[in-house]
């Protein structure tokens, strides 16, 4: 059921007990793909009643719609890491999926390389071996011989580490998988509708959110279990709940990406049938300015790193601007020198949720955060979830489900 707007059967009246009747067992604060898997989950528990709360007119219309489309194969994060673990099940359950025709979404297992020019890139390719391997990964090393035979416009001097397993996949459309299941499990969608207030009940022990819709009217509703998965939101949205001295702040990195159109006719007609990415900088938070392709066969290059100097998501501008079109250059040149500065044309942008300042993601790995609040029972935060969380969106959904129903 999606609901545009408040309406008399917006309340479930969910009975957790003989003394006391929620209005809903669980309610999902956020409709991007994340939160949206996790109210299709929940909503398969017999006996649930699920609600999704979604601010924009539609589902998956911010983070999850300005994104690579990448299924990423888990290679990067370490082992016990939710990043990890989760990247890589949710990977799975994509695929094999897929293979029982068990959904139908758009999607692709075309493979990337990870490229490197020099001794340490060598050096760093290696240890990406090794951790692929310890992950349970598939991964080869392909030589710098073997490389240029294979695709002559990309550069990969020291070599070439091989991903079978990366892939892209339609955000839009596994976003709607989602939803559909939860409209058949008799779920709740209410859309252009905001969370302003999340009042604890730790008597009963429920909770009581104020919600208020486009036009500007408010209600409220009860819910045994809250989940905030509101991405650009969350730690807004956990501030709500918690006291002032556990409160969470916000960081922003904007990506930007750019459209390609050669210049001229290039010598080879197929540059490249996998996706591209260099090896990371020590000293950034992402992993560089890589080719992907779309599911058209579409080149397009991007996220760069941008981190905004601003404190609430609302304040974000999306546009991508040409200020960013040199550096972009520069870093793609690296890998395919063909490219030519008006080649480039700057496409969209995204904003990735971070946990940590700029200065401090240089020096630590930030996990994802997705965990019940000490104190708040039912009170589930997820925090961070930036990239992999499309590729690991059915496994969080599986995760969160086990945090309430063991």
């Amino acid at each position: 059921m999606r609901l545009s707007q408040f309406s008399p059967i917006f309340r479930r009246s969910f009975c957790s007990s003989s003394r006391y009747c929620s209005d809903f067992s669980h309610v999902v604060i956020g409709g991007g793909v994340v939160g949206t898997a996790i109210a299709a989950e929940l909503s398969e528990v017999a006996g649930n009643s699920v609600l999704l709360v979604e601010k924009n007119e539609d589902l998956g219309m911010e983070t999850t719609s300005r994104n690579s489309e990448v299924i990423h194969a888990g290679l990067y994060y370490p082992q016990l890491s939710l990043k990890g673990q989760l990247c890589i099940r949710g990977k799975n359950k994509i695929y094999e999926a897929n293979d029982k025709g068990l959904f139908q979404v758009a999607l692709q297992k075309c493979g990337k390389w990870v490229v490197a020019q020099n001794e340490s890139e060598e050096a760093y390719l290696e240890k990406l071996y090794q951790n692929s391997r310890d992950l349970g990964v598939p991964v080869s090393m392909i030589s710098a011989s073997e490389a240029k035979r294979k695709y002559p416009l990309i550069r990969a001097e020291a070599g070439a580490l091989n991903s079978p397993t990366t892939g892209i996949i339609s955000a839009h459309e596994l976003t709607t998988f989602y939803q559909s299941k939860v409209e058949n499990n008799d779920g709740t969608i209410a859309l252009n509708t905001r969370v302003v207030d999340i009042g604890p009940n730790l008597a009963t022990p429920n909770y009581t959110l104020r919600l208020v819709d486009i036009e500007g009217s408010d209600m409220e509703v009860t819910t045994d279990n809250v989940v905030n998965s509101a991405g650009l939101y969350a730690q807004k949205i956990a501030n709500l709940v918690l006291p002032p001295d556990r409160q969470y702040q916000s960081y922003f990195a904007k990506g930007s990406y750019f459209s390609f159109q050669p210049e001229v006719a290039l010598s080879h007609s197929k540059i490249t049938d996998k996706l591209i990415y260099p090896c990371p900088n020590p000293n950034a938070s992402s992993l560089g300015t890589h080719l992907t392709l779309d599911l058209g066969g579409q080149i397009r290059f991007g996220p760069d790193l941008e981190w905004l100097d601003i404190e609430d998501a609302s304040e974000i501008d999306y546009r991508a601007s040409t200020n960013n079109l040199d550096a972009a250059y520069k870093a793609i040149q690296t890998y395919f020198p063909s490219v030519t500065p008006g080649s480039l044309q700057p496409s969209y942008s995204g904003v990735r949720p971070k946990l940590l300042s700029a200065a401090d993601s240089k020096k630590h790995f930030a996990d994802f955060v997705i965990k019940e609040e000490d104190g708040f029972p039912g009170f589930v935060n997820l925090l961070g979830i930036e990239s992999p969380g499309l590729t690991a969106s059915w496994a969080i959904a599986d995760y969160v489900k086990e945090i309430y129903h063991g």
